[in-house]
């Protein structure tokens, strides 16, 4: 077993444990199933379906459902804890259908583009070996718990409060969100999608203020979905708050950002327009002017 095999192996148990905390505390004051509370069932839900998946997908060296079961696993898990909790009120299901449109949207451009693809060049070195690319999946299953741990918590929780303010500036700040990031999206796939673009990166609509909409539009939807459920957190439930300050994280220090300004620089970093793109556009918060 080689170093990122090992390494591998010791962040399997690693993120097992950190999601079991986050059951243990976003069950406080939860509803329950059969003596189970709701939410740590959806929690342990979350790992067992990444699992199950990943068995055939490494048989087959596939990588092709891995973003697809993500966003399934988001639905089937928000509905279920819809289903699963007695008096569920106007604010939890708001948030379900909050995140049950953002996984279908996210889901479903993320599968076309690597059916158009056929691969994500990501995966290359992971597939072959057990470890890692298990890990990968279990990393997937921390990833929907810790995203969507705050709106899971308030469509369980045993504590209803009315819509009130932070229910609206919520909503706001969630539509602001995803319209961006959806937007942005869409920039990207027309632009990348016209032949006269090949080899160009895209720096018009909203690249041109901000070189990571998507990811802008993506942290801020979180925002929102974070607003919505502050009112019903109580005792350990606030331990969910850690959700945006994951996806911020994540989307900023780690998978999303780094790698990808790496991979434009490699590309395009020689070139004088692109050079000056980097100089007078901002990474993530778009510019106004």
């Amino acid at each position: 077993m080689n170093e990122k095999s090992r390494k591998a192996l010791i962040s399997i148990p690693i993120a097992v444990v950190a999601a079991v905390l986050m059951a243990l505390a976003g069950s406080q004051g939860g509803a329950a199933l059969g003596g189970f509370p709701v939410f740590a069932l959806g929690v342990a839900a979350a790992f067992v379906i990444q699992w199950l998946v990943f068995i055939p997908s490494y048989k087959a060296q596939t990588e092709k459902f891995y973003d697809l079961t993500g966003a399934l696993t988001y639905i089937s898990i928000t509905v279920f804890l819809v289903l699963a909790s007695p008096g569920v009120d106007a604010r939890g299901l708001v948030l379900a259908v909050m995140v049950v449109l953002w996984a279908i949207r996210l889901g479903s451009f993320l599968f076309l583009r690597i059916s158009k693809h056929g691969k994500d060049d990501r995966f290359d070195d992971l597939k072959p070996d057990f470890f890692r690319f298990l890990n990968t999946w279990t990393i997937q299953g921390l990833w929907v718990v810790l995203t969507a741990a705050l709106a899971w918590v308030a469509i369980t929780s045993d504590k209803k409060v009315g819509l009130d303010w932070f229910f609206w500036v919520g909503l706001l700040v969630w539509a602001a969100g995803i319209t961006v990031e959806t937007g942005a999206d869409v920039q990207k796939a027309r632009f990348k999608a016209d032949p006269a673009n090949k080899g160009r990166f895209i720096n018009t609509g909203l690249w041109s203020k901000s070189r990571h909409p998507n990811y802008f539009g993506e942290i801020t939807l979180w925002v929102g979905v974070a607003i919505i459920a502050l009112p019903v957190l109580q005792g350990w439930q606030w331990a969910a708050l850690v959700s945006p300050v994951f996806v911020a994280l994540l989307l900023i220090k780690g998978s999303g950002v780094p790698p990808l300004e790496a991979k434009a620089d490699k590309k395009w970093g020689s070139q004088a327009d692109y050079e000056a793109y980097k100089q007078n556009t901002p990474v993530l918060v778009p510019k106004l002017n």
